[in-house]
Parts: C-alpha cells; sequence; structure tokens
C-alpha cells in the first residue's frame, strides 16, 4: 500500500470484509448444494471473489490490524433464526450492511484512491436483486415439498350450490394438504372473490392453495400455484409470468408428456386417469402401471389424479404417487369432512410399495 491508512480504518475493513466472504459462501452454498440452481450459484461465487479480490489489495495489513481478543464486540452478536428463510435473510442484510459501511469509508481521502465507492454500491444493489430471487427459490422449493397426502379440487360443477369455502374448510379440517380450485361457470370478477377467500383460509391453515388454469386469477390471488393442461398456455409462458415463488403443476396422461414437463420447468405433474374418472369420463386411462412408470422416470412430485377412492386411494399410493387429487370422492360425499378423513386415514396406512416392482 502506498497510501497510509489509520489502523482503525484497517480493523473496519477487515471485519467486514469477513462478513461479506462468509455471507456470500454461505448464500452460494444455498443456491448450489439445496437449490442446485449453478446460475444463481455463479452469480454469487463471482461476486463473492471480486470483492474479496479488491479488498485483498491491502494484503497483510488487514491481517497486521485484526485483534479479535480485544474486539469489544466479538460474542455480542445475538441470533433469532429458526429457520432457513430466516437465515438466509439474515446473512444477506449482513453483506448488505458490510457494503455499505466499506462503501462509505472508501470516501474518505485515504481510501478514495485505492478502493471505489460505486463497485460497493453497485454490488450492493446486485445482491438485493440477488436475495430476492433466492429467498423467492426456497420459498418455492417449501411449497413443492408440501405436495403430499391428499391433494382436493374444488371443482364447483360439482360442488353445486354448496359454499367452496365450506367445503375447503372441512376439506382441511379433515387432513387435506393441498386445495385446487377449478371453476368454469362463474365470471372472472366473482371467481376471484371466492379464489381469495380460499386462498386466507389455506394459509390460515398451512394448505397450498393452487389456482386451475387462470394465470390472471392465481396472480392476483396471490395462489402459491397454478394448474394447467396440456391446451392451456405453455408451460414456459406462464413461468415467466408467474411469481418465482409460485408452483406451476402441469395434467399429463402420457409418460413423455411427464418427462417434457419436468424438462420445461414444472415443479409437479398430475398423472392420469388413474382409474375411469366420474368427472371426466372421456379422459385417457394410464393406469397404475402408467402411474409406477412415470414415478420411476421423473424427479419431480407426482399427484395421482381420476377415479381415486377410500377403496384404491391406498394402492395408488402404494404405486409410488406423492399426492393424491380427489374430487367425487369428497365433494360427492354428504359429509365432506368425513370423507377426507377417511382418505387420509388410507394414505396414512403405508401399504407395501410397488415403486420398483
Amino acid at each position: 500500500m502506498s497510501v497510509y491508512v489509520p489502523r482503525q480504518t484497517l480493523r473496519m475493513i477487515d471485519a467486514n470484509c469477513n462478513r461479506i466472504g462468509e455471507g456470500l459462501r454461505f448464500l452460494e452454498d444455498i443456491a448450489r448444494f439445496l437449490l442446485n440452481d449453478a446460475v444463481l450459484s455463479q452469480q454469487l461465487k463471482t461476486m463473492r471473489h471480486n470483492l474479496v479480490k479488491s479488498l485483498s489489495r491491502f494484503d497483510t495489513a488487514l491481517l497486521s490490524e485484526r485483534n479479535s481478543e480485544a474486539d469489544v464486540g466479538a460474542g455480542t452478536e445475538i441470533s433469532h433464526q429458526q429457520d432457513l428463510l430466516s437465515l438466509v435473510t439474515a446473512n444477506a442484510k449482513r453483506i448488505e450492511e458490510a457494503l455499505r459501511v466499506i462503501e462509505e469509508l472508501s470516501k474518505l481521502p485515504d481510501l478514495s484512491t485505492t478502493l471505489r465507492s460505486k463497485d460497493f454500491e453497485r454490488a450492493r444493489f446486485s445482491l438485493y436483486t440477488l436475495e430476492k430471487e433466492l429467498l423467492s427459490r426456497l420459498m418455492r422449493q417449501q411449497k413443492i415439498k408440501q405436495l403430499t397426502g391428499l391433494y382436493v379440487i374444488i371443482d364447483t360443477q360439482i360442488l353445486g350450490p354448496k359454499s367452496e369455502a365450506d367445503a375447503a374448510r372441512k376439506a382441511i379440517r379433515g387432513g387435506a394438504k393441498v386445495i385446487q380450485l377449478r371453476d368454469k361457470q362463474h365470471g372472472k370478477g366473482e371467481l376471484l372473490t371466492i379464489a381469495k377467500k380460499l386462498k386466507d383460509l389455506c394459509h390460515k391453515s398451512k394448505a397450498l392453495f393452487i389456482m386451475n388454469d387462470y394465470l390472471d386469477i392465481a396472480i392476483a390471488a396471490e395462489a402459491d400455484g397454478i394448474h394447467i393442461g396440456q391446451d392451456d398456455l405453455p408451460l414456459s409462458a406462464v413461468r415467466k409470468e408467474l411469481p418465482i415463488d409460485k408452483v406451476i403443476g402441469l395434467s399429463t396422461n402420457t409418460l413423455a408428456q411427464a418427462q417434457k414437463a419436468e424438462a420445461e420447468g414444472a415443479d409437479y405433474v398430475a398423472v392420469g386417469s388413474v382409474f375411469p374418472s366420474p368427472t371426466k369420463p372421456s379422459a385417457t386411462v394410464v393406469g397404475l402401471e402408467g402411474l409406477r412408470q412415470t414415478r420411476q422416470t421423473i424427479s419431480i412430485p407426482v399427484v395421482a389424479i381420476g377415479g381415486i377412492s377410500k377403496e384404491n386411494i391406498g394402492e395408488v399410493m402404494s404405486y409410488g404417487a406423492d399426492s393424491a387429487a380427489v374430487i367425487s370422492a369428497v365433494l360427492a360425499q354428504k359429509d365432506i369432512e368425513s370423507a377426507t378423513r377417511q382418505l387420509v386415514k388410507e394414505i396414512e396406512k403405508k401399504p407395501k410399495s410397488h415403486k420398483e416392482s
């Protein structure tokens, strides 16, 4: 170094350099190992390397002034983080604060010729964007993990005059993990009101709320995701418009369709009809063998659908389904909550698996 820098300033730079490196490494590992996201991981890695390289011009001066034992702030940080999202947020904020400190220090006459404050400002604003993307992807991953157990489709045509919210409430009380709203009858304004009610109900109950078909309603109602069919908007177009933390499910009835869905970024596939379906009598029947082959071929969650009842849901789950979607088996029953509970009970029996047979 050709310019004298006060030792106190060097200690500040050293401390914040460590915060930046450690925090970025943590975020990078989350992107790399938990999300398996090569692009996001590389962006964080590049930022870390560039910042460390920029600060490394101080060479051993920083190490010479390091005095961890005498640091009055050592060991005083209090952590209240209890989950992964909180840890990611805390580390991102820690990096952003450290970048701001060095950004301001870089404006001092002693450092302005060595460090460029604008570099740290740009890095800080870039991290704001990366933090949002990382958190969104983690939130989406958490939703994907919730795609288990019973998936109840609130089909207004089958439901008739009954209340959608009441039916969903009873299904959730009975143990449903996912609620989907399927509606071909109401106008968009009325449908949005229904969707918002179901979304609020699901969120209070920690269940997922999925909107069928309508991208605009899914976005406006802040649903957890959308389910589309083979003849709806292309998956790539839906992904482009849908917030990154929302899941996309796609109906499939062939192995090729399921493989294509996974390759194009679907978060789960609905496979069916597993059995002849009373709600879709013209649907292609793929059978239990088709379900098993799909489960063995793709890695994303598989939701079985079509003709599933209390009598066969256990067998459906034994053939590899992560979740089983039902309509009539719940909505057409006199007691929706009791019918749901019976289906969940059959799922939880954990019958012998046919996944590898």
